[in-house]
């Protein structure tokens, strides 16, 4: 457990900029869905799984990022 707080205390910064990038996709997501398929419901579904598979990615790509350029 305790790994698991140091891992999040030494991320933090990183979890709050994923956090904001996250609800600007989902906004964004939900706009474009909504005028591509004019359906809310859709739009809402499409707008909350994709951003959140991204999210994920996102967090993971910044960390093998960041490792490469403390490197050099």
């Amino acid at each position: 457990m305790a790994h698991i707080q140091q891992f999040v205390v030494d991320n933090q910064r990183m979890f709050k900029k994923t956090l904001s990038y996250y609800i600007m996709h989902i906004t964004v997501a939900m706009l474009v869905g909504y005028l591509v398929t004019g359906s809310l419901w859709m739009a809402i579904t499409l707008s909350l799984l994709e951003p959140t598979v991204q999210a994920f990615a996102y967090f993971f790509h910044e960390r093998i990022w960041e490792k490469k350029h403390q490197n050099t």
